[in-house]
């Protein structure tokens, strides 16, 4: 996840610009009433959307900041509110968005990925002359999911159905079929050993994340015990974490530099505290792969006569010839499923797999009518075939500049506009509902689970959350109070809320909350003019 973090909160809408603290409770005498000579005064009409929005979003507090918001109908296609819509932002998370449209876009929403056990020669009397090699594809779901939960079993039990025995030769687990690096475009080093930025890898499994717990030991100045899940995730650990006197303030420090496979641990944790849970990056996801598979082929009675290796790119596996067998396979849940999972819980591995593996699609159908094009990394051909459909939306270059798959990288640009014409765009498409419900349901469920309770946005806004140091977004769909359908992005930069003021979160969800509970005159009407707009200035 892109640094999101959601704490359970409670709160209806606020009543924006119409109470002040001070005045009297005490209903007043219309000077009508007290002189009969005075005519009544006309009533004063509610505030209306663009008012209430304005009211919010002009506050002294923001006056560094920047709010962008492009708020469209998909009844209609009229404009309901726009601010600083043509301006870019950074756009965290919600450029997850981006990544569902190409995704859907090179795939459907019905296409498995899989991972294969693939050799250059045929199984011959219980044995295999030559190497079993290990294809990840690119499931970023391998071993959580429950079709896979037990992958390493099925593929052995597969191979050892089809007489298998003996392998004369290595297991050699290969993550080339992405030709990019593990990290994207973007990403910053030190959020590499992080449970949030796990290197994206074409031979993934268990989300490429270990959990490690740090326990005190029964008296002070003994080692501290460090266990983990996996087991044998991390194969190489520096422990200097030292159990200190009881009620002593715990200090456990952990640290894997970028591209070393050692993890130091140091510091103290006091004597009898609970044990401390932390989450990490899995170093090497496709050296794990290959040691579950070589454990599973000695359960199912197959010998490994060689080594475990592994090839990771810009290597080749020299083994791999031009038409290998495909001996065993398993499939990962529809590309529809893993969206839903990815984008209700901003899963990062899930996007950029994704991404990667439109771009080795991409690459392919356009070299087999142009011919060889260069070297040109997966992610790249992935953002390649993104900009070139949104070319063909009508979204400019200048108005979205995605770097990677996921939205971690301060790099992303997008205006609120191509993102909200975005999402009109999705929503007209075959798998428009099933994208709508993959996204996050307000008060329901993902990363927007507690936010906008007891209001008209629950159950009602399905959209992406979107957050770091400084970036606060939501672009997604709602309906408003008429059952006008909208699309919306929401997008606020430069942000740091004072002390004592409602958080960013909180000022985002009462745009959402607004646009849940808007009435518009001849909303359903397709050459109803725009009523609630706020030009950018």
């Amino acid at each position: 996840m892109v640094l999101e973090k959601h704490a359970p909160r409670r709160f209806g809408v606020a009543l924006l610009g119409l109470a002040l603290a001070g005045l009297s409770t005490a209903t007043p005498v219309p000077a009508a009433a007290q002189n009969p000579g005075i005519p009544a005064p006309l009533p004063s009409a509610p505030a209306s959307l663009a008012e209430q929005i304005d009211a919010l979003i002009t506050q002294p507090r923001f006056a560094g900041a920047d709010w962008g918001i492009s708020v469209i109908s998909l009844n209609s296609g009229r404009t309901v509110y726009s601010h600083h819509a043509d301006q870019l932002f950074q756009p965290a998370s919600t450029a997850k968005l981006f990544t569902a449209a190409v995704t859907l876009s090179e795939f459907g929403p019905d296409y498995r990925i899989p991972t294969r056990v693939l050799a250059g020669s045929e199984i011959r009397n219980g044995k295999l002359d030559g190497p079993l090699i290990l294809y990840g594809m690119g499931d970023p779901t391998l071993g959580v999911d429950a079709a896979t939960l037990h992958w390493a079993d099925q593929l052995a039990e597969q191979l050892a159905a089809q007489g298998l025995r003996r392998v004369h030769g290595d297991l050699i687990a290969d993550s080339t079929y992405f030709a990019s690096p593990a990290m994207g475009t973007g990403w910053e080093a030190i959020d590499l050993q992080s449970w949030f930025a796990v290197p994206a890898s074409a031979l993934s499994v268990g989300e490429n994340q270990v959990e490690v717990t740090v326990t005190p030991a029964p008296g002070a100045g003994m080692p501290a015990e460090m266990r983990f899940d996996p087991i044998n995730a991390i194969p190489s650990v520096a422990n200097e974490v030292v159990t200190t006197a009881q009620r002593t303030h715990n200090d456990v420090n952990l640290y894997r530099a970028p591209g070393d496979g050692v993890l130091y641990a140091f510091g103290n944790i006091a004597a009898k505290s609970p044990a401390q849970n932390y989450k990490l990056a899995l170093p090497d996801p496709a050296q794990f792969a290959g040691q579950l598979l070589k454990e599973a082929l000695l359960r199912h009675g197959i010998q490994l006569d060689g080594k475990l290796l592994t090839v990771h790119w810009p290597r080749r596996n020299t083994f791999l010839t031009a038409q290998p067998r495909t001996l065993a396979e398993v499939l990962s849940p529809p590309i529809s499923e893993i969206l839903e999972r990815g984008l209700k819980r901003s899963q990062n591995l899930y996007l950029q797999n994704l991404l990667l593996l439109a771009g080795v699609k991409a690459q392919a159908d356009i070299e087999q009518r142009e011919g060889s094009m260069g070297f040109i990394t997966s992610e790249r051909w992935g953002i390649r075939a993104m900009r070139q459909l949104l070319e063909q939306i009508g979204i400019t270059p200048a108005a979205s500049v995605i770097e990677e798959g996921t939205g971690l990288s301060r790099r992303n640009l997008a205006t609120p506009n191509a993102m909200a014409h975005l999402l009109a765009f999705l929503a007209s498409q075959p798998y428009g509902p099933a994208l709508v419900d993959a996204l996050p349901i307000a008060g329901v469920d993902g990363t927007l689970q507690w936010r906008m309770r007891n209001t008209p946005a629950e159950n009602n806004v399905h959209a992406k959350t979107g957050s770091m140091s400084f970036v606060h977004c939501l672009a997604g769909y709602v309906t408003s109070g008429d059952g006008e359908r909208l699309a919306f992005a929401i997008m606020l930069n430069n942000y740091d809320p004072p002390a004592g003021t409602p958080s960013a979160t909180r000022d985002i969800d009462q745009i959402a909350v607004l646009l849940a509970g808007s009435r518009h005159p001849a909303s359903n009407a397709s050459s109803a003019p725009a009523v609630a707009t706020h030009p950018a200035n």
